[in-house]
């Protein structure tokens, strides 16, 4: 069909004349209501990106002496980020000589894993990155409690920190 023919049957049929394949030999074209096209095209595009989940890493810095309140607050956060399925870093962090006291710093990341254990698990135990001790924790899933024993799930986390002392 003659591209005047054809913009002459998408004005008396009241749509567009859309390009689908511009590349083919001849260009193949439609008579379709572009608008209608990509509204549908964005609301799939939406409802895909629904079924993905993202999970982030996010970062909560610790000091070696950190007060109890602070703890207590950070440790709040620690657990607002796993309640939305990201997965936590925790970092001491340590300035000058207190890197010659990392079991300060060790004993830090226990008392929040200690007080997180009912919803994380450890991904990864503690380590020293440079002047760092950091250790990953991820939430826990509903399937990764029913396949573990009862009593092993509640001190997971404590063996792991044991291991990761040694």
């Amino acid at each position: 069909m003659a591209v005047a023919d054809a913009l002459r049957a998408a004005r008396e049929a009241d749509v567009d004349l859309v390009e689908v394949a511009p590349n083919s030999d001849p260009p193949v074209c439609r008579l379709l209501d572009y608008g209608k096209l990509r509204y549908l095209s964005s609301k799939k595009e939406r409802d895909s990106k629904k079924g993905q989940k993202s999970t982030d890493l996010r970062e909560v810095r610790f000091r070696p002496n950190i007060g109890t309140h602070d703890l207590e607050s950070k440790t709040r956060k620690v657990r607002e980020l796993i309640g939305d399925g990201s997965k936590v870093k925790l970092t001491v962090r340590f300035r000058g000589r207190e890197a010659t006291h990392q079991q300060i710093g060790l004993s830090v990341l226990k008392r929040v894993a200690d007080d997180l254990k009912d919803v994380v698990r450890l991904e990864k135990p503690p380590s020293m990155e440079g002047r760092a001790l950091s250790m990953i924790l991820i939430p826990t899933t509903q399937k990764t409690e029913a396949v573990q024993k009862p009593e092993r799930a509640e001190t997971q986390v404590e063996e792991d920190l044991a291991d990761a002392k040694t």
